[in-house]
């Protein structure tokens, strides 16, 4: 490479002295690894008088820089899709809870038996005095006890409500009564305030079904298709319960009845796990809305049956991240307290998002609602009050209370 005239050092310099000699060595060798020869030690000739050949060229820059601009097709077309099912499944939410609210006859004839049971409280406050007090709270107690409020939650009511008349805020039998109500709703909404189904942001949604035997769940999901299909949902069904002989043939008639396609395993030993993969490729494949996954029932103390729902689970996440959007255990009504145990198990080995009470109609246990909520932490979707296709209501804390409470 030739170089610049401009950046060499003459050879006639003067005697130099060791460490000036170590200097100019120093000075050689980094000119020597530089392409252009240069040094900051060494003052830059004006541009006047080098050759045009070696001019310095001057570029602009702006004080600001900006990427450069995106297709705006391409842009538009990665953000549209997720915006719009953001909107499609927070509307589908919002919707069924409106709905919900206007079948309120429902929920009050639903929870008849449990009403009847809570009648006694009428009796007791409708002639209350402050001497008879703690007769009244006693007697208020034990009916709340017998609906199944677990004693827990029966204690707490009941003191909250003897401080407030002892301290004088508590006049008169209807201000008890309305105390009594306010309580069980702020701890059904403290804790279980999220009772709209999330589905997340992307289509398909995944909602699996789990539970013990005989609890109630290919009947749910099958009334449950019945209402998401009624506000336009494309639904595809998934028969994961691969160890009950006729569970099959039962969600085919509920995907009859609802209109809804299913997807079955092929032969007798299929794996639920894979019948559930091959469901939720499908269902992205395809376009469809919503997915909704039955699985077998089994006890919540046989573990190698509860290992199987974390395959399952796992086999749904790795066709779409974070799925399932929505894992509902289905509790029977009738057993009272008893799935307190049941839902724990559960919640420990896949993570239960809402629960689905069944069978409230013909149980007067309606209490062990609030007591599920207080206990776990884990807010009531849908309750069963009945077995026609529209009495698997979503689950409205206010209108709950009213119907108990009337």
């Amino acid at each position: 490479m030739r170089r610049c005239p401009a950046f060499q050092i003459p050879s006639s310099s003067p005697q130099l002295k060791p460490r000036d000699r170590e200097k100019k060595r120093g000075r050689k060798k980094m000119a020597s690894s530089s392409p252009f020869h240069y040094h900051p030690s060494i003052p830059l000739p004006s541009s006047s008088k080098l050759p045009a050949s070696l001019q310095p060229t001057v570029l602009n820059f702006p004080r600001t820089w900006a990427p450069p601009a995106w297709n705006s097709v391409t842009s538009t077309n990665r953000f549209k899709c997720s915006a719009g099912q953001t909107g499609f499944f927070t509307r589908l939410g919002r919707l069924i809870k409106e709905k919900a609210k206007s079948d309120v006859e429902k929920i009050f004839s639903g929870f008849s038996k449990t009403r009847d049971n809570l009648a006694v409280i009428d009796e007791l406050l409708t002639y209350w005095n402050l001497a008879e007090t703690d007769r009244v709270l006693d007697e208020l107690e034990e009916a709340l006890l017998v609906s199944d409020f677990g004693p827990k939650i029966t204690i707490k009511i009941v003191e909250i409500l003897r401080e407030d008349i002892l301290a004088g805020k508590l006049k008169s039998g209807s201000e008890i009564k309305d105390a009594l109500k306010k309580s069980v709703l702020d701890l059904l909404t403290s804790k279980g305030n999220k009772t709209e189904l999330q589905l997340g942001f992307r289509k398909p949604a995944v909602i699996m079904i789990v539970g013990v035997n005989g609890g109630g769940k290919t009947t749910s999901l099958g009334k449950l298709a019945h209402r998401l299909k009624k506000e336009g949902t494309k639904i595809l069904m998934a028969a994961g319960d691969t160890f009950r002989a006729a569970a099959s043939d039962q969600l085919e008639v509920w995907a009859e009845r609802t209109g809804c396609e299913i997807v079955v395993g092929e032969g007798e030993k299929a794996k639920a796990s894979s019948v559930l993969s091959q469901a939720v490729k499908r269902g992205k494949k395809q376009g469809f809305d919503v997915v909704l996954c039955d699985t077998s029932g089994r006890l919540h103390t046989n573990y190698s049956l509860m290992e199987e729902l974390i395959a399952c689970k796992k086999a749904i996440g790795k066709i779409i991240f974070g799925a399932p959007n929505e894992i509902l255990l289905v509790l029977d009504g009738t057993t009272g307290l008893n799935m307190l145990p049941q839902a724990r198990e559960f919640n420990d080995v896949v993570g239960i998002t809402g629960l689905i009470l069944t069978k409230l109609d013909g149980s007067a246990r309606g209490g062990c609602v609030v007591s599920v909520v207080d206990e776990l932490g884990i807010p009531v979707k849908f309750v069963g009050v009945g077995e026609g296709l529209e009495d698997l209501q979503p689950f409205d804390a206010e209108a709950f209370v009213n119907a108990i409470f009337s």
